[in-house]
């Protein structure tokens, strides 16, 4: 497959982080792609790299050397206000705390991707609420965050990564918040919304029962990414 045709496509990926004459190096020389409806888990161990990976894939932070394309554009020849219209076209992001906003309903916090793209409000939430169903909140649209458990909020956060029809979904330990149960009942939805949306998902998880489930698997080790 060519590399325009890859969701993400990167080159050469490096991480270094200087403090002083200190040079920490997190990353080395990483080469991955990501094409349409595929799930690629990333493992390793704690502090290995995997959440500066997936920031670097995303655009959320810069690298010391190589490239990320993300549907063909290269990040790095743009400035961050084009960074960030790429992103809220092509990606989705979920993290291991679900950030939504406190005061703001579920239908709210998930159709302000589509508030802020520049949609109009009733189309915006129109959106929200068909994927707030697909995800099994349709009866709970009007609670704030403080009135969801645990398992809805990470599934409202998981609406709100999905209402743009992102390509491409980067996951940060989307269920280490969660107990078993519900962290597999999140991580079957994601496998299903996969699957009917045709969205890559791309997750870093610490559980490797978990990881086992999905496409592809990747283990990040001493800066380097092996193909597992």
């Amino acid at each position: 497959m060519s590399e325009t045709a890859n969701i993400i496509s990167a080159r050469g990926l490096a991480k270094t982080y200087r403090e002083g004459p200190q040079a920490l190096t997190v990353l080395r020389s990483i080469d991955i792609d990501i094409v349409a409806g595929e799930s690629v888990a990333i493992i390793g161990a704690s502090g290995s790299g995997k959440s500066t990976l997936l920031h670097l894939l995303g655009g959320l932070d810069n690298a010391s050397a190589g490239t990320v394309s993300v549907a063909g554009r290269p990040m790095g020849q743009m400035n961050e206000a084009e960074r960030g219209r790429l992103r809220n076209a092509a990606l989705g992001f979920v993290y291991q705390f679900h950030h939504l906003l406190p005061d703001f309903t579920a239908l709210e916090n998930v159709a302000m991707p589509l508030i802020i793209r520049g949609g109009s409000r009733a189309e915006a939430e129109a959106a929200a609420r068909a994927v707030l169903d697909s995800v099994g909140l349709a009866s709970r649209v009007d609670h704030t965050p403080g009135e969801l458990s645990g398992g809805e909020r990470q599934r409202a956060a998981l609406a709100r990564a999905l209402v743009t029809r992102p390509q491409c979904v980067l996951a940060d330990e989307p269920t280490g918040n969660l107990d078993r149960e519900n962290a597999a009942r999140v991580f079957d939805l994601m496998l299903d919304l996969k699957k009917r949306f045709n969205t890559a998902f791309v997750v870093v998880t610490h559980d490797p029962a978990l990881a086992a489930r999905l496409d592809r698997k990747f283990e990040l080790r001493e800066g380097a990414l092996a193909a597992l």
